[in-house]
């Protein structure tokens, strides 16, 4: 298969037949072998209904239904497990991602082996204050913080190579970071294609002002896990041996005076140096801690992706629940 285009979506169902038949057009034009996986993630109008329906009239339709909303990065991971195409392509239903821009990636991913190939929605059709310029700021902070040269890391359209999406894990809200998640896992080629942005034609957007600030929390978490991930320790120690160093050092010199110097002098404990050493010595053993507790999660730790499948439709477990932990 050539290609599976991979589809999280919630409360869409005004968009999902038109985004069908201008999918199914591209492919067509192209002579692509194919599959489209609608991700219902908790959807509460009848888009579940519409998917079902499109599959019904088209057998490279698949869906999956999960039980309730359990974010993108869940819906995407839970994509790529089902996907079968030698390339992966990713976008929203909202039709703001443009199905035209398909063949280019995956000429792109093929021809010159491209690991990754990202979307770059250059001139966008957003509220400037809402969403434009929080977006240039956040791009600029990924860029600084995880070394990928990508103008735009939040856009849905990407495409991967088959061993890209199977590889790498996409959990809790980690979607705004798959280019990083993929350098890595090892996948140095990544690449940007400037693509078309269009106009939400119907609803409303899931997401508001607070996912640039969650967006920004979770910068810090893939800087670190970048960094420290597999050495917690090296980070913690350090911070650690910081501390200590500043609290003995204190301690050292409040010594020398009492015995040395002013040995009728005030008390140690009168003295605000004796505090500054003695809370250093405490944090350094917190660090010292935090770096112990996180190399012991490190090597038991488990897959962190969680979401529950209610339905699926023309898959293998098709009609049956099943919970992936």
């Amino acid at each position: 298969m050539n290609l599976s285009v991979v589809i999280p979506l919630l409360n869409e169902e005004e968009s999902l037949k038109e985004l069908h038949d201008w999918i199914v057009r591209v492919m067509q034009a192209h002579h692509f072998s194919y599959e489209i996986l609608f991700i219902d993630d908790g959807s509460t109008d009848n888009s579940w209904k519409v998917i079902q329906s499109l599959a019904g009239q088209n057998a490279q339709v698949k869906g999956i239904r999960f039980h309730k909303n359990f974010g993108k990065s869940q819906a995407l991971h839970a994509g790529f497990k089902e996907a079968k195409g030698k390339v992966v392509v990713t976008m929203d239903a909202d039709l703001q991602d443009n199905p035209e821009e398909i063949p280019e990636m995956y000429r792109l991913i093929t021809e010159q082996e491209y690991n990754l190939v990202s979307g770059w929605k250059k001139k966008r059709y957003d509220s400037i204050f809402s969403k434009n310029l929080p977006s240039k700021l956040f791009n600029w902070a990924a860029r600084r913080t995880s070394g990928v040269r990508l103008h735009d890391f939040n856009c849905g359209l990407k495409a991967f190579q088959s061993e890209v999406v199977k590889t790498i894990e996409v959990s809790g809200e980690m979607h705004r970071y798959i280019p990083v998640l993929v350098k890595n896992a090892g996948f140095t080629k990544i690449g940007e294609l400037v693509v078309r942005h269009q106009a939400r034609k119907y609803g409303s957007t899931k997401f508001g002002m607070e996912r640039f600030i969650n967006g920004f929390l979770d910068l810090i978490t893939v800087w670190f896990v970048s960094k420290f991930g597999k050495r917690p320790m090296h980070l913690f120690g350090a911070l650690g041996v910081l501390m200590f160093i500043i609290g003995f050092g204190f301690s050292l010199y409040l010594g020398i005076d009492k015995l040395f110097i002013h040995p009728y002098g005030r008390l140690i404990t009168q003295r605000p140096q004796f505090y500054v050493a003695l809370t250093a010595m405490i944090i350094g053993t917190q660090f010292f801690l935090a770096g112990f507790l996180g190399e012991i999660v490190l090597r038991e730790r488990k897959s962190g992706v969680h979401y529950k499948i209610r339905h699926t439709v023309n898959l293998a477990v098709s009609g049956k629940t099943r919970e992936v932990v």
